[in-house]
């Protein structure tokens, strides 16, 4: 939410939630098709969005994790585009979005804070064409693993130690690539010494070697 606020605006925002959910693991917190309402703070936990492509498979198009919205996806057509399913146990605050329209109208700042989120979502999208068009398999996969640490670090995480919430098969479907593929790519940066992998435990030994493979920061999703 926006700093530099007054108490009293404050206060205000704090109206904003309406709710705190829990979802199970394996749950969805919403459905592509579902009627958009609300945009969701994530408490705790993680989740995985996806689409039905048109052969009928199951395409992941992103993670997020606690101190992320999810949901924005909704506003555009006043329904949800993708499935959002939790990868363990969490808990989100519910926000409906008509009271943030209204509050954005008295509270400047805030409208401005809801136009940052809306954009950090498209240079994200982009982000991902960019990924997925020019990167071979392990940059696609350096880049995400940086991308992954940076977002924990911001929310006072390590930044070289994480839990990989989501399967190899969910990062492959995410980074357009085959399951044996992104398996390869772990084993050979484990060989080489950049990362140590213990079942979901992921340690990055050397951080500057992952960015010597994608080349650049920049291109991280």
């Amino acid at each position: 939410m926006p700093m530099g606020l007054s108490d009293q605006d404050l206060d205000r925002i704090d109206q904003l939630v309406a709710s705190r959910k829990k979802i199970k693991k394996g749950d969805f917190l919403f459905h592509s098709g579902a009627p958009f309402k609300s945009i969701y703070a994530i408490r705790t936990g993680f989740f995985k969005t996806s689409v039905t492509t048109e052969d009928g498979r199951d395409q992941v198009s992103g993670f997020q994790m606690a101190g992320e919205i999810i949901g924005l996806d909704g506003i555009v057509n006043d329904h949800h585009a993708c499935d959002a399913i939790a990868l363990e146990d969490a808990e989100v605050c519910v926000m409906p979005f008509d009271k943030i329209e209204q509050l954005s109208l008295e509270v400047k700042s805030l409208q401005h804070h809801v136009h940052k989120m809306m954009s950090r979502e498209i240079v994200r999208e982009n982000s991902v064409i960019l990924l997925l068009g020019s990167m071979k398999a392990e940059e696609r996969l350096a880049a995400f693993l940086l991308n992954l640490v940076q977002r924990l670090h911001a929310r006072g995480f390590s930044q070289t130690e994480l839990v990989l919430r989501m399967t190899r098969e969910e990062i492959g479907s995410f980074l357009g690539l085959k399951l044996e593929t992104v398996s390869r790519a772990f084993s050979k940066f484990a060989e080489d010494g950049i990362i140590d992998v213990k079942q979901r435990n992921l340690k990055i030994m050397k951080p500057d070697a992952l960015k010597l493979i994608v080349n650049s920061q920049d291109k991280c999703i």
